[in-house]
């Protein structure tokens, strides 16, 4: 599947992210919620939401790869954190980021 990222005239632009993601293609792939739980379900990160939220991210990267896609393909991502407050969102990014580096992917631009 292929996914073309659009922020069409008349919309926000962002940097961070497109408005419009459009998925073309015959397969989708639905990957189910994923926890801070290592391939020996381990816990990851005991009070370290950075790395709980980084090891999630890399749990969804193996399940993609099993289905042959990866985060270049993924149209949409839901993000459900326990005990989330605002003053929690840069830990939430730091982890997004550390598994975004260590997966080669490279913010949309």
């Amino acid at each position: 599947m292929a996914v073309t990222l659009i922020n069409p005239e008349g919309v926000p632009q962002s940097e961070a992210y497109r408005q419009l993601p459009v998925a073309t293609g015959s397969r989708l792939v639905f990957v189910a919620g994923q926890v801070a739980r290592d391939a020996d379900g381990n816990r990851v990160g005991e009070s370290d939401l950075a790395a709980q939220t980084e090891q999630c991210y890399l749990n969804v990267a193996i399940a993609l790869a099993a289905a042959g896609g990866s985060f270049g393909d993924v149209a949409k991502v839901t993000i459900y954190a326990v005990d989330y407050t605002l003053d929690k969102m840069p830990l939430l990014l730091e982890g997004i980021g550390r598994a975004a580096w260590k997966l080669g992917v490279r913010p949309v631009r």
